[in-house]
């Protein structure tokens, strides 16, 4: 019997310490990702609320603001402006842009700001259209933003 309650003791601090182990293994990860890792890309109001310096990379997420699209001389530099309805982020790219890139259309863009506050991505990424939209995520097109400087507007659009 005394050979019993032993196995059961050492089954049991085998037990506690896998479990200690796999709540402490959990809580590094976890610690490691952050608050502001979980975030798949900023939107430009974010960018401006949190005054992101430059040179930080990150990725930027918004639509393509319509009639701001350019191509520079050299046919492969493009700038447009990227908007959430409350701000604009002027952007700048070197390079091929995706086949659905488009004015008025989602986008999300990697790379960093410059001193004077222009984004310069080095990956533009379009995103299609999205069935499933949660409440505050940006909208589904341009026609559903009011003027950037109509806040009321806006604030309505965000909360639900």
């Amino acid at each position: 019997m005394a050979g019993l309650k032993t196995r059961k003791k050492q089954r049991l601090v085998v037990v506690s310490v896998a479990l200690t182990s796999l709540v402490g293994a959990t809580l590094l990860i976890l610690f490691a990702l952050g608050g502001d890792s979980l975030s798949l890309f900023l939107q430009p109001s974010d960018v401006k609320e949190r005054q992101v310096e430059a040179g930080q990379h990150f990725r930027l997420g918004g639509l393509v603001e319509t009639g701001s699209f350019s191509r520079l001389d050299d046919g492969l530099t493009f700038r447009f402006t990227v908007t959430d309805c409350l701000a604009n982020q002027p952007v700048e790219f070197t390079g091929l842009l995706p086949d659905l890139f488009r004015e008025g259309q989602g986008v999300v863009t990697e790379g960093e700001l410059n001193a004077d506050g222009v984004f310069v991505a080095s990956t533009v990424l379009a995103k299609h259209d999205e069935n499933y939209r949660p409440p505050g995520t940006m909208p589904k097109s341009e026609g559903q933003c009011s003027h950037p400087d109509d806040q009321a507007a806006a604030a309505a659009y965000s909360e639900g």
